[in-house]
């Protein structure tokens, strides 16, 4: 059975910086791409950030670029989201998830089968 767990969401003042976890088990990791999402109140989900789990490419979105790092460490089947100068915005609900995808790039919640319960991030301004 696949389980995803997240880890290390809070509450943190604008310019600060949280860093997420996402344990995997019950699959090959090093097989899957392992992504994460968020999602605000009343906004749609979306991808933030996705690594490839064989290769190690990553992927981010145009609005967490240079701010967010997405990271892997296979002997732990975790992979980690450091996230700095957070901002406001950046206030969801984020959720790890993990398939084998055709494209990291796209990120398409649809392309991923199995989720995390997801972890709370509010950021103050």
């Amino acid at each position: 059975e696949v389980q995803l767990v997240e880890s290390g969401g809070g509450l943190v003042q604008a310019g600060g910086s949280l860093r997420l976890s996402c344990a995997a088990s019950g699959f090959t990791f090093d097989d899957y791409a392992i992504g994460w999402f968020r999602q605000a109140p009343g906004k749609e989900r979306e991808g933030v950030s996705c690594i490839s789990s064989s290769d190690g490419s990553t992927y981010y979105t145009d609005s967490v670029k240079g701010r967010f790092t997405i990271s892997s460490d296979n002997a732990k089947n975790t992979v980690y989201l450091q996230m700095n100068s957070l901002k406001p915005e950046d206030t969801a609900v984020y959720y790890c998830a993990a398939d084998i995808v055709p494209s990291i790039a796209t990120m398409r919640t649809d392309d991923f089968g199995s989720w995390g319960q997801g972890t709370q991030v509010t950021v103050s301004s």
